[in-house]
């Protein structure tokens, strides 16, 4: 019997027995033959609930960072000027994780389990050279990137402060996010989720403790971050190289061959490009809002960037409970379900998008209110975040589409759509709207992120609807 043979066998006769061990089993066959609803539900709530989990690290650090008496809206805008820094590191994470884990699942969905061990092993080695050399330029190099991100007189010393100790727990944010992708892809959404649900309740408790306990400010913020990154760093890489998991690190895999890391490369170039754009737009907008407005308007930024997360996260997690059916069932050739599933993956996110947007349109000072109890910068950001997420309703078809991309494996259509939104269309939005609407400049740079989001969501719906019937029909053809 030839070692494929041997995969598939392993693959079609494996049950479900010891289901209480593992969610499902080794049989994936169940992301086929189980009803949309109740599997989309099963794998997506966990998924949205770890990304929601994940965003209390940056949130949750920078709640208490605001509370700090005397300093706190000061120190509030200096770590606000890290989160470039901190988006580039999450985005290397999802450049590989994210790039790897669908087409993990599309060759589990051709039943060959050797190539998608491969992709993970291929994928867990580059994650760690790719922390050193992070590692190396952030401690190197923070506080020249820092004032070029908007930082300014005041608030600089914060911000090196945090960045000099978060800089030393690159390694685990890596290898967390990036592996975790490949659990949550092979249908194991609730370990996916506990993963950082450990280190998000170690945050919890340690910021408090190191921030005022021990009186370390920024510095207690983040270690505790890196600290609580390092337990779910812990448990992710246990997991994959345990006995529950279908897809192991295996030591004979962890050898960089091109052929299998490029095509991972390629397709987490989107991902990349989605989430690294956030920080070149951070720049933009803290470089624009510092010139126009002053801290108080970067203070706000990183209250509204705050919020976002709040829309995008839960969004992307509702895609990536999607795509391990979506990958797996267009690897078998079953276009009819890949359908079904997008309709629904869309149903939801709108759903998703249109309540959050209702949220902030009526309690924008709610949501101000949990970062600041400054009265100035709580009411110059009331009006800003009504401005800023005017167009949040239409998120739920931009990531929808753009997720079912990357779920296909379709890395061209996934960059373009990336691209087309934050840097052809935000970035020079950013520069263009203060020079027309020159009486209130600093709306004016707010007011570039909704017209972006209506210009980007229009453009992708088109692509999508022409590649998509595309794209499945080809499969269909080659079937028939």
């Amino acid at each position: 019997m030839t070692q494929t043979e041997k995969n598939q066998a392993e693959i079609q006769n494996s049950t479900a027995a010891d289901s209480n061990t593992r969610e499902g089993g080794d049989d994936k066959e169940f992301l086929r033959t189980e009803p949309l609803g109740k599997l989309l539900l099963k794998l997506a709530l966990p998924t949205v609930a770890a990304q929601l989990i994940n965003m209390l690290y940056n949130i949750v650090d920078r709640i208490y960072i605001g509370h700090i008496p005397d300093i706190g809206a000061t120190a509030l805008t200096g770590v606000g000027v890290c989160m470039p820094l901190i988006m580039i590191v999450s985005a290397f994470a999802a450049l590989v994780g994210y790039g790897g884990a669908p087409r993990a699942s599309i060759y589990m969905g051709k039943r060959d389990k050797d190539t998608a061990e491969k992709i993970l092993g291929n994928c867990f080695v580059l994650q760690i050279i790719i922390s050193i050399i992070l590692t190396v330029v952030l401690l190197i190099w923070n506080r020249e990137f820092l004032m070029a991100f908007g930082a300014s007189e005041n608030t600089i010393e914060y911000g090196v402060n945090y960045m000099n100790i978060y800089a030393l727990g690159t390694i685990f944010v890596e290898i967390t996010l990036g592996m975790n992708a490949f659990i949550t892809a092979q249908g194991f959404s609730k370990t996916g989720m506990l993963s950082v649900l450990i280190g998000a309740v170690a945050n919890i408790i340690l910021d408090p403790i190191f921030i005022f306990g021990f009186n370390m400010d920024v510095r207690g913020a983040a270690l505790a971050t890196i600290i609580s990154q390092a337990f779910s760093c812990i448990w992710v890489v246990s997991f994959l190289s345990g006995k529950k998991t279908f897809l192991k690190i295996r030591r004979k895999n962890l050898g960089l061959a091109p052929k299998i890391i490029l095509p991972c490369l390629a397709l987490g170039v989107a991902t990349f490009i989605m989430q690294a754009s956030e920080s070149v737009i951070s720049v933009c907008f803290n470089s624009s809002l510092q010139k126009y407005g002053g801290d108080i308007a970067v203070g706000a930024m990183t209250i509204l960037t705050s919020v976002m997360q709040f829309a995008m996260l839960p969004l992307q997690g509702l895609g990536q409970g999607a795509q391990p059916i979506i990958s797996y069932c267009y690897g078998a050739g079953d276009t009819g379900r890949v359908r079904s599933a997008f309709k629904l993956l869309v149903k939801v996110s709108m759903a998703y998008s249109v309540l959050l947007w209702l949220l902030v349109m009526l309690l924008p000072g709610g949501f101000a209110a949990m970062f600041t109890t400054d009265a100035q910068l709580m009411e110059f950001t009331k009006t800003a975040l009504r401005i800023y997420m005017a167009a949040m309703f239409l998120f739920g078809i931009q990531i929808a589409c753009q997720m079912t991309f990357n779920a296909l494996g379709r890395a061209t259509e996934s960059i373009v759509v990336a691209v087309m939104r934050k840097f052809i269309l935000l970035i020079p939005l950013i520069y263009i709207m203060p020079q027309i609407f020159r009486a209130d400049q600093t709306t004016a740079v707010y007011m570039a992120e909704p017209i972006a989001d209506a210009l980007a969501v229009t453009f992708t719906a088109i692509l999508f609807a022409a590649r998509f019937k595309k794209i499945l029909g080809k499969i269909e053809k080659q079937k028939n």
